[in-house]
């Protein structure tokens, strides 16, 4: 079960995006600027925000715990001044605690800022070229790894586009980065564009962001998408584009199945109406005879509208949210963390009562959430509940900057859909096909990474590889 909705992504059965980032060049009050964005795509990340900025003569931070507006107060943008920042709101993942690993990454005296989205398999090549220049590794992360191989090419003279250009061959994996010296700001993508990086026009300036959303939170003009393999450099002298890798697109379609923000536009496609494509796809596929429509809500909500269209059965909100569940870090008890669903969701019982009820929700992972969904509608009284998923089976982990489990606990990797139905407690249960995921984007299979239905990675896992089992479609 998901939510759009900031603080919700925290239960057993979860995935989340590993951050959200965004930039400002040449804005007026950037900082605040960053602020509104980073409000914007609080949905992708929810442990930790920060926001680096620069007045042209040094380079100040804040960065804590919390929700976007949990961690900045007004005095904090006294302090974060200058027409240049970036900011980073991350997840927590897996190998590090609360308080470790905050972004954008920046030392005190250091040159430059840095905010990354996404994740590299391996890191070798990182650790030998810093471990060969004598720079400890210790605690350190993949993205301050990053950070510090262009800290050493700055440290030798070279300007923070020049950096980038020369260690970029040593990013292994997902990343898009936005990196800020004190005059300039470089959003670059990795050869497969795999995370979402967008960018516009603002105020005179330039605005980039995880998502189309938070540019026109902004009210910044969208121009375009940073390209795979790409380097944009906003100076003194506007926008100049490099192209740092031979590129091919492999966006991550779990970003229209879920992680994306409805509003947001992913290559060209409105993200709701592609997420309704799937649900009239889905009424195609599995015409089932019921009488009411049900989406979990929050994600699920444009593929239950899409099924409902097509079918003619009626649409109805039969679990509502409690909006006002945000992210805790007090762990609850087992019994409070074994009734999480019934905080977040409760049932409507005269939508669901004697009646058969379809439950569109966008994937399942462990199955554990989904079990407890079905048991909350069978006891508002339900007559029959059928559960179909607006994507394929999940049945291989993310190495991309998903916080995935190990395959070994993916339901799909290790049962059968008739197994999953049986341990859910569903009448029928049904996925999306594969077929019909990529044909509801209205993009060719050919630009997409689909490696979590597939197993096929575009970018070498490296060793992540070992212990991967291949699964039958």
């Amino acid at each position: 079960m998901y939510s759009d909705e900031p603080g919700i992504c925290n239960s057993e059965d979860d995935l989340s995006e590993k951050c959200a980032i965004f930039g400002v060049y040449n804005g007026h009050s950037a900082s605040r600027e960053v602020y509104f964005g980073l409000y914007a795509l609080q949905h992708r990340g929810q442990e930790s925000s920060g926001i680096a900025s620069t007045d042209g003569k040094k380079i100040h931070a804040h960065k804590s715990l919390g929700l976007v507006p949990q961690v900045y107060s007004e005095k904090d943008f006294d302090h974060l001044i200058g027409d240049i920042a970036i900011g980073h709101n991350r997840y927590s993942t897996s190998g590090g605690t609360l308080h470790q690993h905050n972004q954008p990454v920046h030392n005190p005296g250091d040159p430059l800022a840095l905010a990354h989205n996404g994740n590299l398999p391996s890191t070798k090549a990182l650790e030998i070229f810093l471990t060969k220049n004598g720079i400890g590794l210790k605690g350190l992360n993949d993205s301050e790894l990053i950070y510090e191989a262009i800290k050493f090419e700055m440290g030798k003279g070279k300007s923070l586009a020049d950096a980038v250009t020369e260690t970029y061959h040593l990013f292994t994996g997902a990343f898009a980065l936005l990196v800020m010296s004190k005059d300039e700001l470089v959003a670059l993508q990795d050869p497969y564009g795999i995370r979402p990086l967008s960018y516009g026009k603002l105020n005179g300036g330039y605005a980039f962001s995880s998502e189309t959303c938070a540019l026109d939170t902004v009210n910044a003009t969208f121009l375009g998408d940073v390209a795979p393999g790409e380097m944009i450099v906003a100076g003194k002298n506007g926008l100049k584009k490099y192209h740092l890798a031979r590129g091919e697109r492999k966006l991550d379609i779990f970003e229209f199945v879920y992680f994306a923000r409805p509003d947001s536009l992913l290559l060209g496609q409105r993200v709701y109406q592609v997420r309704q494509n799937f649900g009239k796809i889905l009424a195609e596929e599995f015409p089932i005879k019921a009488d009411v429509v049900i989406p979990v809500p929050e994600s699920a909500i444009p593929a239950a509208i899409g099924y409902s269209m097509a079918s003619g059965i009626q649409y109805q909100q039969g679990l509502i949210k409690n909006r006002y569940i945000g992210r805790t870090f007090i762990m609850p008890d087992q019994r409070l963390r074994d009734r999480s669903v019934q905080m977040k969701l409760i049932p409507v019982p005269e939508v669901l009562k004697d009646k058969r009820v379809i439950v569109i929700d966008d994937s399942i992972v462990r199955g554990t959430t989904t079990g407890k969904i079905v048991k909350m509608i069978r006891s508002a009284g339900a007559k029959e509940v059928h559960v179909i998923i607006s994507s394929p089976p999940v049945k291989y982990p993310d190495f991309y900057g998903i916080n995935t489990p190990f395959q070994k606990d993916l339901i799909a990797a290790n049962k059968s859909v008739s197994e999953i139905c049986e341990i859910i407690g569903a009448d029928s249960l049904n996925y999306l096909s594969y077929e019909g995921l990529i044909r509801g984007t209205n993009l060719p299979e050919k630009i997409f990474n689909t490696s979590m239905f597939t197993g096929h990675y575009p970018l070498d896992i490296h060793e992540r590889a070992n212990g991967i089992k291949t699964v039958s479609l």
